[in-house]
């Protein structure tokens, strides 16, 4: 015996929710027969309009259903006159107790395990070759963004007499990580052979706690928020108030001096009065000084060098003629001995 769980109770409480949501201590054998016939006559009434998943919460006498579609437009015809037929429908087969009626879209119906199977079983009942619906369904199922597939398909496949499995995956389905995504479905396919069983196991990622933050918590914040603009505020309020205290204290007026302060006053700004001039004619004169350019005493300069060079020069000329004629009168001397 093979020891499995079921991929979907198996996550109950931790990544998914309960489609039936109520409690009850005396009635509860009658209300899981209440939503079985439920579930059965939505099945039973919109066979093909595409039906996943059938909500169920009580509350007090009302029951409020939630049907899960691919195709809401079946369900509710023109100008919603189908959902009051339902609505009718679903009253007469719980002994009239009032139903509220709530239909919901589903937009990827090929991320969905239950309607996959059902194409697949679909398929079968025209007599499509089975290796071939299985393949088409994992092909759009992963072009449409999930991250694994499983499909088993177990019966007379193919019409043949002894029964068989016939198994194909892609990616990973990761059962035993709380985790992970993973959505089953399992129908079967009525074909004229017998009875076909299609169960699919789709991986959608990982869902990973949040955290929720309630009303008060997010007034707390923004109270605390609050409090710390206005202390901000005050902060700089106060700083403002002590940096013109500061200056307003440097800027008082100073008390009327005396006669005889006054007086001194004055001849010591007489007395600084021509020293400050002289300090200026001064500093005028040592900058005139410095701006005059000096190019004449370096142009004198170089002039004077050169004349001495050329003096030189002659000089040596000079004296080198006379010692040639010299030394030629010594020799004519001689020679005439």
């Amino acid at each position: 015996m093979g020891r499995k769980v079921h991929p979907m109770g198996f996550r109950i409480g931790v990544i998914r929710d309960w489609q039936s949501k109520w409690y009850d201590d005396k009635h509860y054998a009658a209300f899981i027969l209440e939503d079985a016939k439920l579930r059965k006559a939505v099945q039973s009434k919109y066979g093909e309009a595409g039906i996943a998943q059938v909500d169920i919460e009580r509350q007090a006498n009302k029951i409020a259903v939630t049907i899960h579609t691919s195709r809401p437009g079946i369900v509710i015809g023109r100008g919603g006159q189908r959902v009051e037929e339902m609505r009718q429908f679903l009253e007469n087969t719980i002994d009239g107790k009032k139903i509220q009626l709530d239909i919901r879209e589903i937009r990827q119906p090929e991320l969905d395990a239950y309607l996959v199977a059902r194409t697949v079983a679909e398929q079968m009942e025209r007599r499509v070759a089975y290796r071939r619906a299985m393949k088409q369904a994992i092909f759009r199922t992963m072009q449409s963004g999930a991250k694994g597939m499983r499909i088993l398909c177990s019966g007379r496949l193919g019409g043949v007499e002894i029964a068989r499995r016939q198994l194909m995956h892609q990616g990973r389905v990761p059962l035993q990580t709380l985790r992970a995504d993973v959505d089953y479905g399992f129908t079967e396919a009525h074909t004229t052979m017998g009875r076909i069983g299609v169960k699919v196991w789709i991986y959608r990622g990982d869902v990973f706690p949040t955290v929720e933050t309630s009303e008060e918590a997010t007034e707390g914040v923004a109270a605390m928020t609050t409090v710390l603009k206005d202390a901000a505020m005050a902060e700089a309020l106060s700083k403002m108030n002590e940096t013109q205290s500061d200056t307003s204290a440097n800027s008082v007026t100073k008390k009327p001096r005396t006669r005889k302060k006054a007086e001194e006053v004055a001849k010591t700004e007489t007395d600084e009065k021509p020293k400050a001039k002289q300090q200026i004619v001064g500093t005028t004169e040592e900058s005139k000084k410095a701006s005059k350019p000096r190019t004449k005493k370096s142009e004198t300069s170089v002039v004077d060098t050169a004349e001495s060079h050329e003096k030189k020069t002659t000089r040596a000329k000079v004296a080198k003629t006379a010692e040639k004629a010299t030394k030629e009168t010594k020799a004519k001397v001689k020679k005439g001995e």
